[in-house]
């Protein structure tokens, strides 16, 4: 970051610290949102949508830029932003609506992923 001192020459300018959450609440914000992803299938954004999200957390003031960790909640925001389930702990980007997934097969493909571990003792 860059800004200028009384001669208009640009002079760096330290960015701000963002103190991130504790271990325990990051741990809590992060199993919580996988568990809402892989309940409804792992769905994820679109390409489009992926890098509208970065690039919304690349200008927020709540990044941890050389941990790439959304100082809010804790996320890394490289898998958080894939997660179509997952929406910005501010309100910078919303979760997208998974009505149009069919839980119904998500769910009855893993009975038979099971099912089949079960039967080949994996």
């Amino acid at each position: 970051m860059t800004d200028q001192d009384t001669n208009n020459t640009p002079k760096k300018v330290e960015a701000e610290y963002v103190k991130p959450p504790s271990f325990f609440k990051m741990a809590m914000n992060f199993s919580k949102d996988l568990a809402t992803y892989i309940k409804n299938g792992a769905p994820n954004v679109s390409t489009e949508d992926y890098i509208a999200r970065l690039d919304t957390c690349q200008g927020c003031e709540f990044l941890i830029e050389e941990k790439k960790r959304c100082g809010a909640c804790g996320c890394l925001i490289e898998h958080k932003a894939k997660w179509r389930t997952a929406g910005c702990p501010k309100q910078k980007w919303a979760v997208q609506d998974v009505s149009d997934l069919d839980i119904k097969k998500v769910e009855q493909n893993e009975d038979d992923r099971r099912t089949k571990n079960e039967q080949t003792g994996e």
